[in-house]
């Protein structure tokens, strides 16, 4: 695990993050360059852009909140990485007003899909600015997770709702506007000219767990990441899991 994560967000993020690392690091021995440049579409505060661009690669952030991105050149700054973080503002859907198509060797696309007129195209916008055989990190909600949680809570109606609804919607005070399957998610990946490599559960049992547990019992947060980890991979679980993952390679 990563000591560039904070431990409690380690719980969210640990999964993604080791994945993501081993693809960056792919990639620099096939390039044979030690910086990459990365996209980080909806990259937000710089969760996963910070940490990358302390691996010493060279990242650029869109996002659509001003405040979003305040707080990331702030991050970026904090981290000794402000001069390979660039934040620039604008979202997926015009993204090639704000960035080249082909220019980068890694795209994170995360947290996005949910919340898009038309996932399609920004799945398509995604692809279309990596360079031949660059990496597409995919990040999204999934399904299942929310279905189980509503039922856990005793919303029996709203997680039946969720299962039925298009969207995968528990009903209109639902923050989230869509919720995908594993099946989905790598049937749009897969139309956008990207084979898939991997997909993985992501908070499979973080999100269950009470966090007081996780807090005073030694070692529990050490366990359940391991625990994560090894879940991750497997299909059984994906049909479980509160956000689903997706890594593919562009087709030269």
């Amino acid at each position: 695990m990563s000591d560039q994560l904070r431990p409690r967000a380690s719980l969210r993020t640990a999964v993604v993050w080791e994945v993501l690392k081993d693809a960056l690091d792919h990639r620099v021995k096939v390039t044979g360059r030690d910086a990459l440049d990365v996209l980080d579409t909806g990259g937000g505060t710089g969760n996963f852009a910070v940490p990358v661009a302390r691996l010493g690669h060279r990242v650029t952030v869109v996002d659509p909140s001003p405040n979003a991105l305040f707080a990331l050149e702030r991050r970026a700054a904090e981290a000794g990485v402000a001069d390979r973080v660039r934040g620039v503002q604008g979202d997926i859907h015009g993204l090639f007003e704000v960035v080249e198509r082909e220019g980068y060797d890694a795209v994170l696309c995360h947290g996005v899909l949910e919340y898009v007129d038309d996932p399609a195209e920004g799945v398509r916008n995604a692809v279309a600015a990596l360079r031949p055989s660059g990496a597409l990190s995919l990040l999204a909600a999934g399904l299942g997770g929310a279905v189980l949680a509503r039922a856990l809570a005793g919303h029996f109606t709203e997680a039946r709702q969720a299962l039925g609804d298009p969207a995968g919607r528990w009903g209109e005070g639902d923050p989230v506007p869509r919720r995908y399957t594993a099946e989905q998610l790598t049937e749009l990946v897969s139309g956008a000219d990207v084979e898939v490599g991997a997909v993985h559960g992501v908070r499979v049992f973080a999100d269950l767990v009470p966090g007081v547990l996780v807090d005073t019992e030694p070692g529990a947060m050490e366990a359940l990441l391991k625990l994560e980890s090894a879940a991750a991979e497997l299909p059984a679980f994906h049909s479980v899991a509160t956000q689903l993952h997706v890594l593919g390679t562009k087709r030269a």
